[in-house]
């Protein structure tokens, strides 16, 4: 398997804090059926991405992981006006081995209705769009029209494995679940940030979809289409996605769940969030 998430380099942001760490969070992750692990730190407000120390720690891990663990280098990108403009002066700097692909996330609280002229603005740079964890974003929650629109545009949807079970809540559980059934994630991924409090594990979700969607479902989401994302190859061939197309709207409604507050809490915390609530500020905004 290969996981297209994870924040190994340690001392960059909420991911690994040291050398130790790292090290144990590759050997976790081998010991659990991963092959490649793509780094991901994040690219954000709070945790810049500092290329000089970010590309010293990542050669450092892959002296050390030789012929035990594979690396990949690329962000965690978080769609701010300043990173934007960064990375469409730099066209495939932030992508998976700046071979195209870039991992973006989104604010967890609100959607600017600029957002898709900044994906276009990615995408005619050269970037192939991978939209993160959507299942634990509070705006796409409340209006998962929101993933449809921007799956119809081309960009694909990476969700966090342990969603899959529960491990981010009910409501996260339940979203990506209508997700996988109806064939709208293209990716798996532990986005990893420790050994114990988030760790790098993707064989739990790999037999979860096996056992619900078969076992080419589950090596497509864990190997087929994260290879294709680290070669840069062009994308494989994928099923149907399931009423995408004709607008079914999907099984979901984030007002059966009761949301505790945490508007106020930052959108690039490695911390594993309570469900977040909707406030009568957010179903106004997004309730048009």
């Amino acid at each position: 398997m290969i996981d297209i998430h994870q924040h190994l380099l340690y001392g960059v942001d909420d991911g690994s804090p040291d050398l130790e760490t790292s090290l144990a969070m590759a050997r976790e992750a081998a010991a659990d059926g991963i092959t490649r692990i793509v780094c991901t730190p994040h690219a954000s407000e709070r945790y810049p991405y500092q290329v000089a120390l970010i590309e010293e720690r990542y050669a450092e891990l892959r002296t050390l992981l030789l012929g035990q663990m594979e690396l990949s280098l690329a962000c965690d990108f978080h769609m701010s006006a300043k990173n934007i403009l960064e990375a469409v002066a730099n066209p495939l700097r932030y992508s998976i081995d700046g071979k195209g692909y870039l991992l973006i996330e989104l604010s967890d609280t609100s959607i600017p209705p600029s957002i898709s002229e900044a994906m276009y603005s990615l995408r005619s740079a050269g970037y192939q769009l991978i939209i993160t964890h959507p299942e634990r974003c509070l705006a796409v929650l409340e209006k998962p029209e929101l993933l449809a629109e921007w799956m119809r545009n081309g960009y694909l949807v990476q969700v966090t494995a342990s969603s899959l079970y529960g491990r981010f809540g009910k409501a996260a559980e339940v979203f990506s679940n209508e997700l996988l059934r109806r064939n709208w994630i293209h990716f798996l991924a532990s986005d990893a940030h420790g050994i114990s409090r988030r760790p790098p594990h993707l064989k739990k979700a790999y037999d979860y979809v096996a056992q619900r969607a078969g076992e080419e479902t589950a090596r497509r989401l864990c190997l087929t289409n994260p290879q294709a994302a680290v070669v840069g190859a062009p994308w494989p061939l994928q099923p149907e996605p399931q009423g995408l197309w004709e607008h079914l709207p999907l099984k979901f409604h984030a007002g059966r769940f009761a949301f505790p507050h945490r508007i106020n809490a930052p959108n690039d915390s490695g911390s594993d969030p309570a469900e977040p609530r909707i406030t009568g500020f957010f179903k106004r905004l997004f309730g048009r």
